[in-house]
């Protein structure tokens, strides 16, 4: 498994509360507060070489050039499991704006099938954001990147908590150019298609279904 753009953000706190997320015998209270935890730390990596411009202002005690984000931020959760981790993105980036890509995973095939795309007006001049907690075959990810190419986005990063290989390689092969944040990278899939070890179906966990 290669891939150009691949970020594992490998930091310790974020690996516990990864783990006792996974634990199946964590409560849904708690795998939602730890979910929104874990994704305003992984917001720290997503942003760390965002552009920036310069912006005057003035302290209480002198005047001083700082900066400000170059382009506006854009979250693109895909349905449903993605609002997990919005939450916790939302709380650093209070300001950004918000769109939604709804897909399920047909368990037949194991491909996606696309049923919604909310897109805001600045999508275009952001740096949009795609947000699931699993990256599995991939297939899902790869069709919403190309559903936001499709409506005009440039400059696009996904956000994962856990991936397997199968799904790194399928946005490498899709989508090299776009660069891909997450905590863990798993063994593989199992034959359902989910990640082993994984940590169930994100979705069902944090919406007690």
């Amino acid at each position: 498994m290669t891939h150009p753009h691949l970020h594992v953000v490998d930091h310790p706190l974020i690996q516990a509360k990864l783990t006792t997320l996974r634990s199946e015998d964590t409560p849904v209270e708690d795998f939602r507060r730890l979910l929104r935890e874990i994704a305003a730390l992984l917001a720290f990596a997503v942003t760390q070489d965002m552009a920036t411009v310069p912006r005057e202002i003035r302290t209480p005690l002198a005047p001083m050039t700082g900066c400000k984000m170059a382009r506006p931020i854009v979250l693109v959760p895909i349905l449903r499991a993605g609002l997990g981790l919005l939450e916790g993105m939302l709380h650093l980036f209070p300001r950004a704006t918000v769109g939604h890509i709804g897909m399920y995973r047909d368990e037949t095939t194991l491909l996606p099938q696309h049923y919604y795309a909310k897109t805001p007006p600045n999508l275009a001049e952001g740096e949009v954001v795609l947000i699931d907690p699993m990256l599995a075959t991939g297939q899902s990810a790869a069709a919403a990147v190309s559903e936001l190419k499709n409506r005009g986005a440039s400059h696009i990063r996904l956000l994962c908590l856990v991936a397997a290989p199968e799904g790194v390689e399928a946005m490498r092969t899709a989508h090299p150019e776009v660069p891909i944040y997450v905590a863990a990278v798993d063994a593989g899939l199992n034959e359902r298609g989910y990640i082993v070890p994984g940590l169930g179906d994100a979705g069902d966990r944090f919406f007690g279904t």
